[in-house]
């Protein structure tokens, strides 16, 4: 190697190292070479499509995406000694999502562009070039749609054939499509099959995305503040950006409330809603936690074939199968109704308790038709019935009568004075008080001037339609 080229070369990576940062220029120590790693320019909503072939074992055939980033070109290069002033640098150029054929032509304009610069160093153009001219140099635009095949020679790998890209013969593009092209074994085809495909788009584009969001500066409209978009979130729907503090104190003030559907943007009227990883990120494990099981509790809440095993020591979430009325608890598998919630009880009808006859009663008489069939067939048309009319005359003696003080008896008045006596168990009593009466002398209570009721044997009596009241005495 002479001192010339042993120099060109060293100030080359030296420039390159200084360009670009990590992630895009690694100089590989332990021989005059490295890895680049160019990101192209697309165009603003730049749309790609992937389809695969029948054959392919996946349940989507297709695949459309608006992307920001596509997974970088990678080119490997190793300077031979005689670098730059007889020999162009030994390479290889692998991509995720171009064909062999359009990374064979991309190889030939490498090749192209070291025959125009002969002994000079060739490094930085060729990743100009593939930065910013290899969409315009492969005719490639927006929506960009590929097709993945299995190759014909028996492998198991896939392979990339790009669509719909405007190939034309005189272009250099078009000369490498050409079927008796041979490809460029220096073009390398990054690509197992359509799945990893689109795994490999979605997550490089979803990091780019991230970490361009990171280095820029937002305002927060909380705290009106600015800050790097590190120490910020934004919502995937509205993309309304806020700082992670306030966000933070938001979300663990709504948790602890219990009001997990309400992690929604700030914005008033947007109805955005914070993801589970985004909540996952900003509050700790114990309300993230409790942040979990809510929204479990309230999606369970909402699913009609689910209801929860009565015993309140248990409460497990138990399936419901399609018209069957027996709930088997897999926890402490017991078995109920899934209508009344007590023991199953096979084609019986539910039994209603004393406390819930009240309840059915008024339901049943609120309820539409559908509603009163689905009531009857529950229940029984006789048990509701009956219900009915023991409510009907429940009410109506608790308006009409009182009970004996003594035995409990229902009593109706309906004439005389109020020297009651019970027809259950024949003891006196006193109709204004409900107070008990001697057997020997009940009417005592009405003459002691002591008693609340003296002188009121004869109140309130209806006398020839008009009440009579005895006048208290002075």
């Amino acid at each position: 190697m002479s001192s010339e080229d042993k120099e060109a070369q060293e100030d080359e990576l030296l420039a390159l190292a200084s360009i670009y940062d990590e992630d895009e220029f690694k100089r590989v120590d332990s021989l005059q070479g490295g890895e680049t790693r160019i990101c192209l320019e697309l165009p603003q909503n730049f749309k790609i499509f992937v389809s695969g072939s029948p054959t392919e074992c996946l349940q989507n055939s297709g695949f459309e995406y608006t992307v920001c980033f596509l997974p970088p070109l990678v080119l490997n290069f190793e300077l031979p000694p005689d670098y730059p002033s007889v020999s162009p640098p030994v390479f290889t150029l692998s991509s995720k999502w171009l064909s062999r054929a359009q990374l064979t032509a991309l190889c030939k304009h490498l090749d192209n562009l070291w025959e125009e610069n002969r002994g000079c160093v060739v490094l930085f153009a060729w990743m100009q070039f593939l930065k910013e001219e290899t969409l315009a140099y492969l005719n490639i635009t927006s929506p960009y749609e590929l097709k993945m095949c299995r190759q014909e020679n028996g492998q198991s790998r896939t392979s990339l054939f790009p669509v719909n890209s405007e190939l034309d013969c005189c272009g250099a593009a078009g000369a490498a499509t050409a079927q008796e092209e041979i490809l460029d074994e220096r073009a390398v085809q990054d690509v197992e099959s359509l799945s990893s495909l689109i795994r490999e788009i979605l997550d490089f584009d979803q990091a780019q995305q991230k970490k361009c969001f990171n280095s820029k500066m937002f305002f927060c409209s909380i705290c009106f503040s600015e800050k790097l978009g590190s120490e910020c979130m934004y919502f995937m729907e509205c993309r309304h950006i806020y700082c992670k503090s306030c966000l933070k104190d938001y979300f663990e003030i709504q948790i602890r409330d219990g009001q997990v559907h309400c992690l929604s943007c700030p914005e008033p009227k947007c109805s955005s809603v914070a993801t589970p990883g985004q909540v996952k990120e900003l509050v700790g494990e114990e309300l993230f936690a409790r942040y979990d099981r809510l929204l479990l509790q309230s999606s369970l809440d909402l699913m009609t074939d689910v209801v929860y095993c009565p015993r309140p020591c248990c409460q497990t979430p138990v399936m419901q199968e399609p018209g069957c009325t027996m709930g088997i608890c897999s926890r402490c598998n017991y078995a109920f109704c899934t209508l009344c919630k007590m023991t199953y009880h096979g084609v019986s009808l539910c039994k209603i308790t004393a406390e819930k006859l009240m309840d059915l009663r008024n339901e049943y008489q609120e309820a539409d038709e559908a509603t009163k069939i689905f009531l009857e067939q529950r229940y029984g048309k006789r048990v509701i019935q009956k219900a009915l009319e023991e409510m009907e005359s429940r009410e109506w003696l608790e308006k009409n009568s009182k009970a004996c003080p003594c035995c409990g008896t229902p009593i109706e008045k309906l004439d005389g004075c109020n020297k009651m006596t019970c027809t259950g168990c024949s003891q006196h009593f006193c109709w204004l008080c409900m107070g008990s009466l001697s057997r020997v002398n009940p009417y005592k209570h009405f003459n002691d001037t002591s008693s609340p009721c003296f002188n009121r044997l004869f109140q309130a009596v209806n006398v020839d339609g008009d009440f009579w009241a005895a006048e208290d005495e002075d």
